[in-house]
């Protein structure tokens, strides 16, 4: 059975740092295009990372998080720095199957979600 399953979120004030993890299970994550979404209350779920070949960031953490993968752990890592009050939000990671050199944020492509980890910035 396949399942993502993300950690590491918390309550934070404006200006730290928190990394989030996503382990893969059924599936290993250098198969598989990795992303991160995110959804406020009230709000869209967006994009905010992804990798593959490549990685991939919306404009509104880029220079802020960095995506990154483990294989021997099989798992992807979220490392977001200077955290702001927008940044609030539930955080999902996602897989898509395939391996390409590019990545996006098209949720009905990726396949299996992972429950949330919610990630609180105080300002």
């Amino acid at each position: 059975q396949v399942q993502v399953v993300e950690s590491g979120g918390g309550s934070v004030q404006a200006g730290e740092s928190l990394r989030l993890s996503c382990t893969a299970f059924g599936l290993s994550v250098n198969d598989y295009i990795m992303g991160w979404f995110r959804q406020a209350p009230g709000k869209e779920r967006e994009g905010v990372s992804c990798i593959t070949g490549g990685t991939n960031y919306a404009d509104s953490v880029k220079g802020r998080f960095t995506i990154s993968r483990d294989n021997t752990k099989n798992t992807v890592y979220l490392q977001m720095n200077n955290l702001k009050a927008d940044d609030t939000a539930m955080y999902y990671c996602a897989a898509a199957r395939g391996r390409f050199r590019e990545c996006g944020f098209i949720r009905r492509g990726y396949e299996y979600w992972g429950q949330g980890t919610q990630v609180t910035v105080s300002s």
